[in-house]
């Protein structure tokens, strides 16, 4: 980015030669968009070019924490390039500690009450914490801790911090819950399956075909 904006600058002033793909960077920085060479090399997302940057300086910062600190308690799963990797890499090194097998184990997940990620005091010792989710075509009730019909004017609402465990999957004994799929943009997924990150467990009174028929679902990046 740094470079490709230094060298565009250089050929608006007639020091090099303007190549189509400078062009291409100049139109997209001119309408507020992000240049195609850039968004190659990012993860996938529906941004203009303003709020991505924003994005990029966020995920530079929890890099650069995670780097000199440690892995953050709470985990921005949309600050990953590719955040499946970590989640998997999460049961792996949990697989690995307690010697289960590897395709016996999957994950369990729980909304918490815990609303900012400076709400959460301590890592946990097994799994994460997960900020930033957010929750399309319900609502999410923090009293009763269950999915609820979508407030009126309101088509999506951030999620609280999840939690996320590692266990055995023939451990894990589920009631009235909906899996609902977490995608990286509200784009959905392709044809290919492209976009679906994992499936979070949330809390419901209803049956599961009526959040299905609401098209209910978790997005990391709100467009």
């Amino acid at each position: 980015m740094k470079l490709s904006v230094a060298t565009l600058q250089r050929a608006l002033a007639g020091e090099v030669g303007m190549s189509a793909e400078l062009d291409e960077i100049a139109k997209a920085l001119f309408n507020g968009q992000i240049p195609g060479s850039w968004r190659r090399l990012a993860p996938d997302t529906l941004k203009s070019l303003g709020n991505w940057i924003a994005h990029f300086e966020r995920r530079f910062e929890q890099y650069s924490y995670w780097i000199e600190k440690g892995e953050p308690a709470v985990m921005w799963l949309s600050g990953l390039h590719i955040p499946e990797s970590y989640l998997t890499a999460l049961v792996q090194a949990t697989c690995r500690k307690n010697g289960w097998p590897l395709d016996k184990s999957t994950l369990y997940t729980t909304v918490t009450q815990h609303i900012k990620a400076g709400d959460v005091r301590e890592k946990l010792h097994s799994g994460c914490y997960i900020e930033g989710l957010y929750l399309e075509g319900a609502s999410w009730d923090i009293e009763h801790a269950c999915l609820r019909k979508s407030k009126p004017k309101i088509l999506v609402e951030e999620l609280p911090i999840l939690k996320v465990i590692p266990i055995e999957a023939h451990r894990l004994k589920l009631q009235n819950t909906f899996k609902t799929p977490v995608y990286t943009t509200s784009e959905r997924r392709n044809a290919m399956g492209v976009g679906l990150v994992f499936e979070a467990d949330l809390s419901t009174t209803e049956h599961s075909s009526h959040w299905v028929l609401q098209g209910v679902a978790l997005m990391l990046n709100a467009d």
